[in-house]
């Protein structure tokens, strides 16, 4: 059945329901949660799709994937995360289309509570984790790490939750202002910010470590190794597609993706295994180019992230690759297993290694391509001559990779991840100056009172024991 789990690590099999795999995050294996089978949607299907407000498309594409939710408690769930007090659009289209240029397009996923499209995954997850947890009489901890825009959009979406709690850790310096300052303005409940003395990567660390730990095991992921985040992506590529075609139902459409972890592009590559008829998925990266260098030469290799204008893929390791990988090798589970291990020893693996020509990405309909620092600032200068509208770096990134592999016959659409008032600065560069904040929820956001973050040192002993009393205190 399409609507049950596996693991990508598991040769046996064994099926999950959605709720388990929700609260559980990783798979007890160690893998990574995916469907059995991708349900199909066909051309009948989707042109009863195209007059649905994006509650109704949601829920009637997720639902394929949920089998322990009745459907109508799902669009209940959908109604709650993308309510119009966190997404206050006027026309209630929450992921729309803008018109750039000829069969050029940009999908704005940027409209909810914290101006960054994890709102559109993280929002349904807090919903259905508090329904599980409710449905078990259950509490559940969360831990994540963040270097920005996760850590607000999992506390936005956990917030006040009755059943989950959250400790999100973050580097001490290296946010920017808009962001440090939304992740105060969340503390507070049931919501603990931990500053770590460390980079990124420390934080990292600390989870995975503490994670490792018999004795915090049970603790939650928020982050897109949670397959209820994919799930939840799925559904905007149905919308994308079906604005873009305009009525022209089974007309090819491209997607440009700027994605560093590759759970963005990879819900548009399940939206393109259930049917929808995208032509190319097309990654986006910054000078961080581990992506590119996978889909062109077939070379998987870890680099040391660099530090760029759009820090949201300032990335190494693609943590959803795993689940492409699972369908390259036709769910064997072995040869994932050696695969992520052999990149795991050595930092580098290759298709050739496994008997795949290092072009087997492309021929699965992907490409790629890499934007840099003057490219973003040169497409942000386009758009804004064009529309007369502003795109924050990341969308950059896609607009710049979009302009190279456009096909004038053929629609492309660039997914548009955050929101330009998150980068000021890099705005500034290119237009010359910053744009008026005319959305209430961001004005003065950095001058307000905060809730703060608790300081600690990179001491896995010291993060465990603020874990044990938040949790204690909290749940």
């Amino acid at each position: 059945m399409s609507d049950r789990l596996i693991s990508t690590r598991d040769p046996e099999r064994i099926e999950y329901g959605y709720s388990d795999a929700l609260l559980q995050g990783l798979a007890p294996d160690g893998g990574l949660y995916v469907p059995g089978a991708y349900p199909t949607v066909d051309e009948e299907s989707l042109r009863a799709m195209s007059g649905l407000d994006y509650v109704d498309l949601f829920t009637r594409i997720k639902s394929l994937y949920v089998d322990d939710i009745p459907s109508e408690t799902q669009a209940q769930l959908a109604s709650a995360a993308y309510s119009k007090e966190k997404f206050p659009v006027p026309d209630g289209n929450i992921v729309p289309l803008t018109q750039v240029d000829r069969n050029f397009f940009i999908q704005n996923l940027s409209l909810g509570p914290t101006a960054a499209f994890k709102d559109m995954a993280l929002q349904p997850l807090g919903q259905d984790m508090n329904h599980a947890l409710s449905e078990r009489e259950q509490s559940l901890m969360l831990l994540g790490a963040t270097s920005g825009d996760t850590g607000s959009a999992a506390e936005a979406a956990i917030k006040g939750l009755g059943r989950a709690g959250l400790v999100m850790l973050s580097p001490e310096n290296g946010m920017s202002d808009f962001q440090s300052a939304q992740m105060s303005e969340l503390t507070g409940g049931n919501i603990l910010n931990l500053s770590v003395r460390g980079n990124f990567d420390a934080c990292q660390a600390l989870v995975k470590a503490i994670k490792s730990d018999a004795e915090f095991a049970d603790l939650g992921a928020v982050n897109s190794i949670n397959w209820g985040r994919i799930a939840s992506q799925i559904p905007y590529y149905f919308s994308g597609y079906l604005h873009a075609v305009d009525g022209l139902i089974g007309r090819p459409v491209d997607f440009v993706v700027p994605t560093g972890n590759f759970g963005n592009i990879l819900a548009g590559y399940i939206a393109r295994e259930m049917g929808l008829p995208i032509r190319r998925l097309i990654v986006a990266t910054n000078e961080n180019s581990v992506l590119n260098n996978l889909i062109q030469d077939g070379k998987y290799q870890k680099t040391p992230a660099q530090i760029t204008t759009s820090p949201s893929m300032d990335i190494s390791e693609a943590s959803n690759y795993e689940r492409l990988l699972f369908d390259i090798f036709e769910g064997d589970a072995l040869k994932v297993r050696d695969y992520m291990q052999m990149f795991k020893n050595t930092g580098t693996v290759r298709f050739e290694d496994f008997d795949l020509p290092y072009y087997t990405l492309r021929e699965m309909g992907f490409d790629s391509g890499v934007s840099h620092a003057a490219t973003r600032l040169e497409s942000i200068r386009w758009v804004h001559a064009k529309r007369g509208i502003v795109i924050d770096p990341h969308t950059a990134d896609a607009v710049t990779v979009a302009s190279r592999k456009a096909d004038e016959d053929v629609p492309i659409v660039c997914m548009s991840t955050a929101l330009p008032v998150k980068f000021e600065s890099t705005i500034e560069s290119a237009l010359g100056f910053v744009p008026e904040r005319e959305d209430p929820r961001f004005i003065g956001i950095e001058e307000r009172e905060q809730g703060g973050f608790v300081v600690v040192d990179d001491d896995i002993d010291e993060v465990k024991e603020k874990i044990r009393s938040f949790r204690s205190d909290s749940l």
